[in-house]
């Protein structure tokens, strides 16, 4: 490890995570006015290299860097390849195969096992599929249902948040289940229960979920009443700033691309 790189290490550690990631967001969601919200995003864009080409046309600024991070896309541009599993999210694909026995798989050099990430006994998800798909700063930051099927269950789980970058892989074990995280789960008929969890990471201090009526998801379970239908592609949570998608499927699926970019709705497993 090179003295830069230990160092780097030693200030992540030491960093207040939690209380630098709520100032960042409190900071995001203030009021802009149209002159600075245009300069801002202008300058974001340009230095993380944004696409705006699909991005849903306003007629004003963005109120607030927010709402520009979070913006929606123009209806259409995502259309649904059709496969078994899409990808919930635009992206790249860093991990996707089968899953083990004794729920275990491996990302980025590390092992996990499915329990450890929903915050429950997971012994159904043996020989089953997964997929980890890395949300990039330029990205679009809204998270897309896989599978079509009914969600019945949320489930938010405390954890830290370190950076899901190359930094926080190299040097923090286990960073996936360490981190804050969401697990939204949806019930198929084919594939079983889909989890689909989203991994929280410094400065990303807030997740919603579109089926909760709720500022951000906080730890706890929270059961859907009446149960949530949703189609594969349709919309189901969003990243206030970036981070990881993991998803964990009952039944096995035959990876249809390798790791590198990807869009959400784009075929994933078949």
């Amino acid at each position: 490890m090179s003295l830069a790189t230990w160092l780097s290490v030693q200030i992540l550690r030491a960093l207040p995570r939690q209380r630098l990631s709520r100032a960042v967001g409190r900071v995001c969601e203030m009021p802009l006015s149209p002159r600075v919200s245009t300069a801002v995003t202008r300058t974001f864009v340009s230095l993380a290299g944004v696409d705006m080409s699909d991005v849903a046309p306003r007629d004003r600024p963005y109120p607030n860097f927010d709402a520009f991070f979070t913006r929606p896309l123009r209806p259409g541009t995502r259309p649904v390849s059709g496969a078994r599993v899409v990808s919930p999210a635009d992206g790249r694909v860093v991990a996707l195969g089968r899953i083990a026995r004794g729920a275990r798989f491996r990302v980025k050099q590390q092992d996990y096992t499915a329990g450890e990430l929903i915050g429950e006994d997971a012994a159904a998800y043996d020989d089953g599929s997964f997929a980890v798909v890395y949300l990039a700063p330029r990205d679009y930051h809204r998270v897309h249902a896989p599978v079509a099927g009914e969600v019945r269950h949320v489930r938010g789980i405390a954890g830290d948040l370190f950076p899901v970058n190359a930094l926080g892989e190299r040097h923090v074990p286990r960073l996936l289940a360490r981190n804050q995280r969401v697990v939204v789960f949806i019930e198929t008929a084919e594939l079983g229960r889909v989890a689909v969890v989203l991994v929280g990471a410094l400065i990303v201090g807030r997740i919603t979920v579109r089926m909760l009526d709720v500022r951000e998801v906080l730890p706890g379970d929270y059961r859907i009443e009446p149960r949530v239908q949703v189609g594969q592609g349709d919309e189901i949570g969003i990243f206030h700033l970036g981070s990881t998608v993991v998803v964990l499927m009952e039944r096995d699926s035959r990876p249809m691309r390798e790791a590198g970019p990807v869009q959400y709705s784009q075929a994933l497993l078949g």
